[in-house]
């Protein structure tokens, strides 16, 4: 039987000042659910990445518009569903980075969807047309993601 608490959400305006109160809400949570201090940094990092892409991209800098961050804790996963209502996002179009080539030409950016990738269990994109856009952001609770002693 899967165990389910209640979800919690966090609107915000799109700007990036705000993030910290994403950031703050996130790891909390993280961490009260199991997670280890390096656990829920890395899930905030992910959170930020994908906060930051949607009002850079989704919301081309507007001030003005919502996004909303709800934490689903079911069982031993720990997810988080990012919502936004700005210009849709496929993310078959973003191509694997070839790092060595990033950090040779110095790039900055671009490597928002792959950090997440990597920092995350589960990363999935869902639109729907005239609707809001839906970012899923999975992290398993495990044995090397627990605070020790736990």
């Amino acid at each position: 039987m899967e165990i389910q608490a209640s979800h919690r959400s966090k609107k915000i305006l799109s700007r990036t000042d705000n993030l910290f109160e994403v950031r703050e809400f996130v790891a909390e949570e993280a961490r009260a659910f199991g997670f280890s201090e390096e656990g829920a940094a890395n899930i905030v990092l992910a959170v930020d990445e994908a906060c930051t892409n949607i009002i850079k991209h989704a919301y081309q800098y507007a001030t003005d518009k919502e996004i909303e961050v709800s934490i689903l804790p079911r069982n031993r996963s720990f997810e988080i569903r990012i919502f936004d209502s700005g210009k849709s996002f496929d993310p078959s179009t973003i191509r694997q980075p070839d790092l060595k080539e990033h950090i040779g030409h110095r790039k900055r950016g671009g490597l928002g969807v792959y950090m997440m990738k990597k920092l995350m269990d589960r990363v999935e994109y869902n639109f729907h047309q005239g609707k809001r856009n839906e970012v899923r952001l999975i992290k398993h609770l495990s044995s090397t993601s627990t605070v020790a002693g736990r």
